[in-house]
């Protein structure tokens, strides 16, 4: 059973590990393709939020941004193949962060084709989402192992 779940493990890091890897590949100096995928719809969000809330919302380079997310992609996925929480925890902070930005559905009409395509997208982040929260759950609610030295006998009188 360790042996499927590290595959299984594997397979889920993969898709975050070679986004990682490609999007650190065509970073170049102005963040590459990403960057300019995601600045308009990084604006547009940082407007919405600071006009829906009342709060000036601190300016942000997008190639920060970018950087950031190949950061919590990369390392989070290579914590996460190792079983490790905290590797969830970072990826669940990039899907948290980064999937109302990217799947903006919510700015197109439910008759168009970019709205189906975009609220679906949306629903799988959800899911990955769904799937991380359920290993952090399983991972905190199996006891752990007690060593297998000597245990300590109580003493009766």
């Amino acid at each position: 059973m360790g042996f499927i779940s590290f595959v299984g493990r594997v397979l889920f890091a993969s898709l975050f590990l070679l986004s990682a890897y490609q999007e650190f590949i065509e970073f170049g100096n102005d963040g590459g393709p990403a960057a300019k995928a995601l600045k308009p719809k990084f604006n547009l969000f940082i407007k919405q939020v600071s006009k829906n809330t009342g709060l000036g919302v601190p300016h942000v380079d997008i190639k920060t941004v970018i950087a950031a997310t190949m950061f919590l992609k990369g390392f989070g996925g290579l914590l996460f193949i190792f079983s490790s929480s905290f590797g969830a925890f970072l990826l669940f902070i990039y899907l948290a962060f980064i999937t109302p930005i990217v799947y903006d559905f919510y700015n197109y009409e439910m008759e168009s084709a970019q709205f189906v395509q975009l609220f679906f997208k949306f629903s799988q982040n959800l899911a990955f989402i769904g799937a991380l929260l359920f290993f952090l759950g399983m991972k905190n609610s199996i006891p752990r192992r007690r060593s297998k030295g000597r245990t300590a006998k109580t003493k009766t009188n």
